[in-house]
């Protein structure tokens, strides 16, 4: 289970931020059906075990934007945002998302604590990456722990200066942990599998699950956008 306390900085809303449009502060209400069979395969997926990876920060402000999917805000036709952390439902809100708003290009990566739930965040990271959506996190913007890898999925990765980033390792649900496994075990493979399908040459791939790794479970490794290009390819 992925779970640190931190302090937080101040993360602002999408006003301003490069490659993103003013915040629409108007709600709208949409109303539209969860249709788990959208959600992708849940038979291709790997047994991944760190079933909850989660880094914990005080309340910031998100957008409200023009409709709502879960954790995920629509800002305007082409950019949606994530603002929470994901869970066993975000495969089927993110499929409705891009059902009603298919324009969508850019997902601003604003306040992002991690997952509940590792399967259905991978399979998320993979419905990012076959829609060819770019990912973003502006100045402020926070991506922590299993939100790291919806982060490595987009077709293009930016992060401006101010943003942040943490890592640690996954532990499942006996408080085993990465470093517990056989290198080659499934667990381990898994990660090093999508982070190759999302792009990344395969030593960068075990380069950088060895960092996220190297920092136990109960802690966290904090990463300036500059400290995270030194690890994978941003644009």
């Amino acid at each position: 289970m992925r779970r640190f306390t931190a302090l937080a900085l101040a993360l602002t809303a999408l006003i301003g931020a490069p490659a993103a449009a003013q915040v629409v502060t108007e709600t709208v209400t949409v109303t539209y059906e969860i249709e788990v069979s959208d959600a992708g395969d849940e038979d291709a997926l790997p047994a991944v075990t760190g079933s909850d990876r989660f880094v914990a920060a005080a309340p910031t402000q998100v957008p409200h934007g023009i409709a709502k999917f879960g954790p995920f805000r629509v800002i305007d036709p082409t950019h949606a945002a994530l603002v929470d952390a994901t869970d066993e439902t975000s495969p089927a809100h993110f499929a409705a998302m891009v059902r009603a708003y298919p324009g969508i290009a850019t997902l601003e990566m604003i306040e992002c604590p991690g997952t509940y739930d590792d399967r259905a965040n991978l399979q998320v990271g993979r419905m990012i990456h076959a829609r060819g959506i770019a990912t973003h996190v502006p100045k402020d913007g926070s991506v922590r722990s299993g939100a790291v890898e919806l982060f490595l999925a987009g077709k293009s990765r930016m992060a401006d200066p101010g943003s942040e980033f943490a890592v640690h390792s996954w532990a499942d649900d006996t408080g085993r942990e990465a470093k517990d496994y056989p290198a080659d075990a499934p667990e381990n493979r898994a990660y090093i599998g999508y982070y190759e399908e999302m792009g990344m040459p395969e030593g960068e791939a075990r380069a950088f699950y060895a960092m996220t790794n190297s920092v136990p479970n109960a802690s966290a490794k904090w990463l300036t956008a500059a400290e995270m290009g030194h690890w994978v390819h941003l644009d």
